[in-house]
């Protein structure tokens, strides 16, 4: 019996050095955190977490190497040629990816694109279901019928209902995208405002400071508030979530159009840089003042 049970304890830890073996590495880079490391290498931020011994809201430091699973980077790669009007954001949703990793695949220092310029970007495959999850085998069918009746031309166009595909989200995006958004918006409660800043020296003004809790999370929005309110997915009121961005007109005698922007948190509140409060604060959308001027909402993607 001692010899048995010495047996399944090296077995076991056997099977856990198989495991980390086949992990590969990632070296942190500027303005990379968890979320965008573990989207770049088709991951999750609790399977990056269990690997390297962290915590979500760890800090990560430039330079440091993590671990990331092996299995799951995507090595096949297809060509796209830019046409006019193209943006790198979109390009990378229509193909399964990110900004970050199309950037890295194409050497490109910036978001500058040129009508005719020929993109490498990851080849469309069929979707493996991440390692931390485990599927019912009726899920397994459901998922792989749906992707297989969609076009490969509208694949990442189209918006499967979550009855019909088992945790589709999560196997493109990584979980919690919207959460993390919220997340590091709420670590700059009571910050400064000081208008026409981006983060410089911790000061925002409202655009800059939506811009700035979206980079962080590895999604790259327009710079001003009336152009973020014509980014992403219009959301209606009533279908508000977490990370969604909310905007305002704030003018005297309200002229029409947006100047002001705040994510929502839930509850009917959002958290915003406040030039009157002349910090970041969380407001309730209850507040007279901004139910009346409330101008609309989008999901960035």
């Amino acid at each position: 019996m001692k010899r048995l049970h010495t047996f399944l304890i090296s077995l076991a830890v056997a099977s856990l050095a198989t495991t980390y073996a086949s992990a590969e590495t990632h070296k942190i880079k500027k303005g990379e955190n968890l979320y965008s490391i573990a989207k770049a290498n088709h991951t999750t931020v609790t399977e990056l977490c269990k690997l390297n011994g962290l915590n979500k809201g760890d800090t990560l430091k430039i330079g440091k190497v993590l671990k990331v699973p092996g299995t799951q980077k995507a090595v096949a790669t297809a060509t796209y040629k830019v046409k006019s009007g193209d943006a790198l954001y979109t390009i990378a949703k229509n193909h399964q990816t990110d900004v970050t990793t199309l950037k890295s695949l194409n050497g490109l220092k910036d978001n500058t694109l040129k009508a005719g310029q020929t993109l490498k970007v990851p080849a469309l495959q069929s979707v493996k279901v991440a390692t931390n999850t485990t599927p019912t085998p009726k899920s397994e069918r459901k998922l792989a019928q749906t992707l297989a009746s969609l076009p490969k031309s509208t694949y990442m166009k189209q918006e499967p209902s979550k009855k019909d595909v088992f945790n589709l989200g999560d196997i493109f995006f990584g979980e919690d995208a919207n959460d993390d958004v919220v997340k590091v918006a709420k670590t700059k409660l009571g910050n400064r405002y000081v208008w026409g800043a981006t983060g410089n020296k911790g000061t925002f003004d409202c655009s800059g400071f939506t811009k700035y809790c979206y980079k962080k999370n590895g999604v790259d929005i327009p710079r001003t508030s009336i152009m973020q309110s014509k980014y992403g997915k219009f959301i209606k009121r009533a279908d508000l979530q977490k990370g969604d961005l909310i905007f305002f007109d704030t003018s005297r005698g309200r002229k029409g159009y947006v100047n002001h922007v705040g994510i929502y948190v839930g509850d009917n509140k959002f958290i915003h840089a406040s030039s009157a409060k002349k910090k970041v604060v969380i407001t309730s959308l209850d507040k007279t003042f901004y139910s009346q001027r409330y101008m609309g909402a989008r999901r960035p993607e």
